[in-house]
């Protein structure tokens, strides 16, 4: 039986505008012990941005981040899935894209986020990467 995008993602995510600071992104990744936040010009989603976008594309790039935006290091050639696409449909685009987290968009609004992570627990609990997408944040 096939599994759906909607019984695997995290639903409710974070999400800021993109004029938000990604001082404050971090934070809110911090807070809630995620690796990402949505980016949303009014309901409409417009790019994502990991800890891991913050760093390369932010720190990397900059000696001083204070007047850094969301809009200047959000990855913005989204991969998006629905909440009733089939899992490894959505799979299949993150590997061809190589992305390991994509929003989950509903009528052009966030309504979850769905991790590589996500379907490791799932299709395989015993793999490495399920067991470290499992395990509790060590913020």
């Amino acid at each position: 039986m096939a599994q759906y995008v909607r019984d695997l993602m995290t639903a409710n995510p974070v999400t800021l505008a993109p004029d938000t600071p990604v001082r404050q992104a971090a934070q809110a990744m911090r807070d809630q012990g995620i690796g990402d936040v949505l980016v949303v010009d009014g309901d409409q989603v417009r790019g994502i941005v990991t800890d891991r976008d913050i760093v390369v594309r932010g720190l990397a790039d900059r000696e001083d981040l204070s007047g850094c935006s969301l809009a200047d290091v959000c990855s913005d050639e989204l991969i998006t899935a629905t909440p009733d696409e089939d899992v490894d449909t959505a799979v299949t685009r993150m590997r061809e894209k190589a992305v390991r987290r994509i929003p989950v968009v509903e009528g052009g609004r966030a309504v979850g986020v769905f991790s590589l992570g996500d379907a490791a627990i799932e299709q395989d609990s015993l793999s490495g990467l399920a067991d470290i997408s499992a395990a509790r944040s060590n913020t």
